[in-house]
């Protein structure tokens, strides 16, 4: 008989916790900085949406589960 399977979940690594509190904790100071990361989100956002206008891209969008209906 094979062992149960545990649903504990580990501690996060050292890494992670690093990059956790690195993000909650710094604070930027630089518009310059802000201003970069506003323009990679609408560049980013733009070209998803771009993505949509081509099947080969919507086809990769889909439901993983096939027949899938996802409301709203």
């Amino acid at each position: 008989m094979s062992a149960p399977i545990s649903n504990v979940r580990p501690a996060p690594d050292k890494v992670l916790t690093d990059i956790v509190d690195y993000v909650l904790n710094h604070k930027v100071d630089s518009a310059l900085a802000l201003d970069t990361a506003r323009n990679c989100l609408i560049d980013t956002l733009g070209c998803g949406l771009e993505a949509l206008s081509y099947p080969a891209c919507t086809k990769l969008m889909g439901p993983i589960v096939p027949g899938t209906i996802v409301p709203n």
